[in-house]
Order: structure tokens, then sequence, then C-alpha cells
């Protein structure tokens, strides 16, 4: 299914949402993983090595403290992801992505995840700003990879790469291939006027120990600032109550299909 004749205008009567058909094994309840803030997974009910992560109308902040339900919202963040993982692996970085099953659920490999978050920042924002004396837009040349437990509980505490190492995690291909995604995106998002600015990437590995790129790619997990004015798009709209989400999302969706 061709990505770019799948658009955000068509509603549920051009485009059914085949999730919610009972002919459809992916809201039965023995094929439900897990269910996550704004994410569903389900495994695919006749080849176990792959799953379906369905995207929701929700976006959260605070560690689900606050909670919202934007139209059209999974869409967009389906669309961007796909878009991007297609990008990547077509420039030899290896994803759990398989394809797309309508216009809000991707089809990927199953992985075991690894409980780490990565992040990678070109521009400081956010926590680093918090937590340092950097000012909110310095840069940082080279860019800073950072290590997060995924743990909600313990508010995601700030790893040394030493203690991601205790864990039994290594986290020297993790940072390789996070530098790599960098690189890959600084060049798009400079096409499309657009400082990346930080993001969060997610890791699994396969049955045979290899590492892939998994979860998704969006402005949910994005820092997004337009070039010489800092206009936002990206959920920092939401956290800050500064502006529509689903419309700035729309908006990268559409200035990225011309470039990908």
């Amino acid at each position: 299914m061709s990505l770019h004749n799948l658009t955000m205008s068509g509603d549920s009567k051009e485009q059914p949402n085949i999730f919610y058909s009972k002919e459809t094994p992916f809201l039965q309840a023995e094929c439900l993983l897990s269910e996550g803030k704004v994410k569903s997974l389900y495994r695919m009910a006749d080849q176990p090595e792959k799953v379906y992560i369905h995207f929701h109308d929700k976006v959260t902040a605070g560690n689900g403290k606050r909670v919202d339900f934007p139209e059209g919202k999974g869409k967009v963040c389906c669309l961007i992801s796909a878009l991007l993982f297609e990008m990547l692996e077509s420039r030899g970085i290896k994803t759990h992505y398989l394809g797309t099953q309508g216009l809000d659920t991707l089809l990927c490999k199953k992985l075991d995840i690894v409980p780490i978050e990565v992040i990678v920042r070109n521009i400081a924002a956010g926590s680093i700003v918090r937590q340092t004396t950097l000012e909110e837009g310095t840069l940082l040349n080279p860019p800073l990879v950072e290590y997060y437990l995924k743990d909600d509980e313990k508010d995601d505490p700030l790893l040394t790469p030493d203690r991601v190492a205790l864990m039994g995690i290594d986290p020297t291909q993790m940072r390789e291939v996070a530098l790599d995604v960098n690189l890959q995106f600084q060049m798009l998002f400079t096409l499309m006027g657009i400082d990346l600015v930080d993001f969060k990437l997610e890791f699994g590995y396969d049955s045979h120990g290899n590492l892939f790129l998994a979860d998704e790619l969006s402005p949910d997990n994005m820092r997004l600032w337009r070039k010489g004015t800092k206009e936002k798009f990206d959920k920092d709209l939401f956290r800050k109550e500064e502006g529509d989400i689903v419309k700035a999302y729309s908006y990268i969706l559409e200035e990225m299909r011309k470039f990908v």
C-alpha cells in the first residue's frame, strides 16, 4: 500500500477502519498483548512473529497525568511513523516496520523491547534546560545521546552508559544507530525548514539477537521547531497548551511527503 495514496482527508466512509470490524482479529481479547498510553499492541493471529501497533486518537503528558482525545491524531502519527521507517529502511537502518494496515495501524516484527529510551539532543530544550545551566536553544555539537530507564513508576530516570551495561544491555550499538538516525532525520527536516531539536528512540531484539529500531517515529516523540521562529510542531503544543497538535502534525506530514 503506497503511503502517498493514504490521506488524512478521507473519513470513515471512504477509509473504513478495519480494526473495528468483526472480521479482524485485532480487538479480540486473546490478541491484545499490551495497552500503552496512546497505542495498543496486538499479535497477528496466524503469524505470531508479527504484531500490529494500533494508534489511538489520544495524547498524554506528565506520564499520563494529562490526557486528551484529539480526532485524527492516531492516523497522522501512524502515517508519519510509516514514512520515516520506510526512509530509514531504504538507507540501511534496520527497523521493525513491515507495512501499514489502514490509516492508523503498523504491521511490525515482534521484538523483545529493550527497557531503555534513547534520546538524541541537537538543541537544548526540555529537561536538559531544567536540570543544567544550559539555556533553551543552545546548539549541542556534537549531538548528545542520553539513556533513560523506561519505567513510569520511577519517572524514567536518566542512566549512565555504565548503568545501562550493568543491566546487561550494551549501549554502544544503540548509540551508533541513534546517531545514524539523527543524521538522516537532520537532512530531511532541514529540507523542510524545520530544526530537529531532540527525539526519542526505542529498540528491540528479534529471536536471533539482532537489534532493530522499534516503537514509533512521530512528533509525539520529537521536538520540532520552525527555523528562525521556533514555532512548535510537536507535543509541547499540548504540554504547554499552545496549539492544535493534529493541525501541527498534519503540516509535518504534508511537508514530509514532498521529500520522502
